[in-house]
């Protein structure tokens, strides 16, 4: 699979974020780690003081995956434009290359 965000957007069920523009969640998937969202591509994992889980970040064509890695063992997904992507990478403090 081609990692874009409109393939990832018409592969799953996301649903907006409510006053953030441009993010969106997976509803109902938590069971779903972020490598196989991008189908075994390997995200960056990133411990930040301004989230509680460690955050798993991919970026790709049209923008990127922010993930959340609950103690549980589950994950909370959010699929990003570019610029919902740079705008929550920039609340959290994280840099990508």
């Amino acid at each position: 699979m081609d990692v874009t965000f409109d393939a990832l957007m018409a592969r799953f069920g996301w649903r907006p974020i409510p006053g953030c523009p441009g993010r969106f969640v997976l509803r109902g998937q938590h069971g779903l780690s972020p490598a196989d969202l991008l189908g075994g591509a390997e995200p960056r994992t990133f411990r930040v003081a301004a989230a509680p889980d460690p955050v798993v970040v991919a970026s790709f064509e049209g923008g990127g995956l922010i993930s959340y890695a609950r103690p549980d063992g589950s994950f909370v997904h959010t699929l990003n434009t570019a610029e919902g992507l740079a705008r929550k990478l920039a609340q959290l403090g994280i840099e990508l290359p």
